[in-house]
């Protein structure tokens, strides 16, 4: 099933009518604005021409039928096809550098195959999503704030390959998703990465025997708890707690001995640090997960 670009909205919440409704396990594929609306076309379309209320789109929500509030999802990306251009912007007062930055500036950043040409440069695409979430149990949240409901997470892991889970607020669950970027480090600290519209495709599933309380991903090499809070270190606090958790429930691991072995070959790593929340995960590799027979 095709979702179009066209159903998008701006903030998750639990009253957003669905676009379309499913039976799990199904195959979408989500057409997606870029994180600007497609509003910035030219060098000379700085950030102080942009409607912000336009900011951050995703395409959706999809309604699951069967799901219920309590339940948890996984999405698995089976593909991201991004579009050319790609747009970067810098203006004052907006990311890590923002108070060092006098003149807003928009870069466009032309693609072409697997290459994204950022001017002289030729950067290798890692395409990854920024906003994906289903709907919170209370009032709405803007698509550009991530939470235990995903959102607005950036995290360079939820790519083609990945298995995102998601732990259900309301029944049905809403999902939706947008926010592409072409390539994009970790932290994103200039408040964009290399952002583009696009396609992507998905296998969304019903999870048994997990518990969650915050999204998870899982790549070939690793797994990872994400947590976003008001500072970084909040969530790489509650994103190390629950790593730890799962660990000793899934293991004969004391918590001593998961909190050593978590510090001998875990890593606490930066999603983004610019947006409203901080967000922050700790990744396990699957090696060691396997060998423990957690996974």
């Amino acid at each position: 099933m095709f979702i179009s670009k066209d159903t998008h909205f701006f903030a998750l919440d639990k009253t957003n009518l669905p676009v379309a409704q499913v039976s799990l396990p199904c195959e979408l594929t989500f057409e997606t604005l870029d994180c600007f609306s497609e509003q910035l076309n030219h060098p000379e379309d700085t950030l102080e021409i942009l409607d912000f209320e336009r900011v951050n789109p995703a395409t959706g929500p999809v309604f699951l039928n069967g799901i219920k509030a309590g339940d948890v999802i996984s999405v698995t990306i089976k593909a991201i096809r991004v579009k050319t251009p790609g747009k970067m912007v810098a203006a004052p007062d907006a990311g890590v550098l923002g108070s060092l930055i006098k003149k807003s500036e928009t870069l466009i950043i032309p693609i072409e195959g697997d290459i994204a040409y950022f001017k002289e440069l030729q950067l290798p695409l890692t395409p990854m999503i920024g906003v994906i979430g289903i709907a919170p149990q209370g009032v709405g949240i803007p698509c550009g704030t991530p939470g235990s409901h995903g959102g607005n997470m950036d995290c360079t892991l939820i790519k083609p390959g990945a298995i995102l889970y998601l732990p259900v607020q309301v029944d049905g669950g809403l999902l939706a998703l947008g926010d592409l970027h072409a390539v994009m480090g970790d932290g994103e600290i200039m408040v964009s990465g290399v952002e583009v519209s696009g396609e992507v495709d998905v296998t969304i599933c019903k999870v048994g025997n997990l518990e969650i309380s915050n999204p998870v991903v899982q790549t070939e090499k690793e797994l990872a708890f994400i947590a976003s809070a008001l500072t970084l270190d909040q969530a790489i606090e509650t994103a190390t707690i629950e790593m730890a958790q799962f660990l000793t429930s899934r293991s004969s691991l004391s918590l001593n001995e998961a909190g050593m072995l978590m510090s001998a070959c875990g890593n606490a790593q930066i999603c983004q640090i610019v947006d409203p929340l901080k967000t922050a995960r700790f990744s396990m590799p699957l090696s060691v997960l396997n060998e423990l027979r957690i996974i």
